[in-house]
């Protein structure tokens, strides 16, 4: 099989529109949640959300394309921009029909949806944007993509709720690694901080109240109350390894496996037994060829809701065996739940992490919940040489995606 790179990254984040700032964020231990500012949000009960604050798409994008994109595709864009540049292409080295892109969202334009009901319900049903479709529809990230940077081999849309932008990095990695393509754009999208999103998800009860943001979002916490709404987006450029060489590209890592595989428990909840999501870390070692043992770090979906921290845990748990000394955190303490970006940022981070020997803190924790007895990054463990490496993404439905990542050497 055809190795595959990473020669590129992007990313838009509560911490930062970059990957530097995002990276540097992490280190930092910043905490990227801060009071709705796009409407008030007080009859929810939820007050705080990882909004993109600095993102401003006029840095990248023309005005023309704010019109004719939702925030998640302008976000996708955006990102995607900075992982072209720093894959540093020249112009003979993208070949069209070698050059893909598979992307997810789990949910699409939806303030673009919010904003047309609410005109057709005021102003009338002939009143609605004939924009409405065209930049609702949750694959026009990735059409988006494919039409800006001519990308004309398989151009497809993966939306698996929380799973999505992992699930599209790692079909996107077996599009190169077949190859079916030598390059591919992959990543994932979401901008669904609006009246409509943090409403939906209050009335599920996932979403923490509290108001002060240094005691939100805490993963793997006794006391954790759930998840905070973030928006962003992250994207990767796949390449095979022979590309890649041939045209002298720096490669930031590599990935190693894949592993995809389906709870069938409740639209919602995950498995508490954690069977499916361990056997989907278990096809993603195995793919890799690795033992176990070699995986020094889990970038883990921990949402901080009650059943999926300790579901999460109890599968690393299964597979790693009790007494393992795998480190374990999950960045959504820092920027939020991104929803289907989340597994592409967790990417970005997973790598970065990797490479400079220098490991997330699982932020916020006060006292870790018997029932998530994991080994937890922190400040005295934080700097460890690590070689492989696990991303996490669960999503509603039952839908497990973990990539495996490999610290690049020849």
């Amino acid at each position: 099989m055809t190795r595959v790179v990473i020669t590129g990254m992007g990313a838009v984040t509560p911490l930062g529109s970059s990957v530097e700032e995002f990276v540097a964020g992490m280190k930092a231990k910043k905490v990227g949640f801060r009071p709705i500012s796009t409407f008030d949000p007080s009859a929810t009960g939820v007050s705080l959300a990882g909004e993109a604050a600095d993102f401003d798409p006029l840095k990248r994008l023309g005005k023309k394309d704010l019109r004719r994109m939702d925030r998640f595709s302008q976000l996708a864009v955006y990102s995607a921009l900075e992982a072209l540049e720093q894959a540093d292409f020249k112009d003979d080295d993208l070949e069209p029909e070698q050059f893909g892109v598979i992307y997810g969202s789990g949910i699409g334009g939806l303030t673009t949806i919010q904003n047309q009901v609410i005109r057709m319900h005021e102003k009338g049903d002939d009143r609605v944007s004939p924009m409405f479709v065209p930049t609702a529809i949750a694959n026009m990230a990735a059409g988006n993509l494919a039409i800006r940077f001519n990308a004309k081999n398989v151009c497809m849309t993966i939306v698996t709720a929380c799973s999505s932008g992992a699930n599209a990095i790692g079909e996107a990695f077996r599009a190169v690694q077949s190859g079916r393509a030598e390059i591919m754009l992959t990543g994932g999208s979401e901008a669904s901080i609006n009246e409509i999103g943090i409403s939906g998800f209050a009335a599920l009860s996932t979403l923490d109240t509290e108001t002060d943001p240094k005691k939100v979002s805490l993963p793997f916490d006794k006391n954790r109350g759930g998840f905070v709404m973030g928006e962003g987006a992250g994207t990767l450029v796949l390449e095979s390894l022979e590309h890649a060489q041939v045209r002298g590209a720096k490669i930031l890592g590599e990935i190693v496996g894949y592993g995809a595989t389906e709870d069938a428990y409740h639209i919602t909840s995950p498995d508490p037994s954690g069977v499916q999501a361990a056997r989907a870390m278990d096809l993603a070692i195995r793919e890799a060829g690795i033992k176990k043992e070699q995986v020094g770090y889990i970038n883990a979906h921990g949402t901080a809701t009650k059943g999926n921290d300790s579901a999460e845990s109890a599968a690393i748990n299964q597979l790693f065996g009790k007494d393992n000394d795998v480190l374990v955190s999950s960045t959504k303490s820092m920027t939020g739940h991104l929803l289907g970006a989340a597994g592409a940022i967790e990417a970005v981070a997973t790598v970065s992490a990797i490479n400079d020997s220098q490991l997330p803190v699982n932020v916020g924790i006060i006292e870790q919940d018997p029932e998530c007895d994991v080994n937890l990054v922190n400040d005295g463990n934080k700097n460890r040489s690590v070689d492989y490496a696990l991303s996490n993404s669960f999503g509603f439905g039952g839908h497990n995606a973990v990539l495996a990542f490999k610290k690049w050497s020849d």
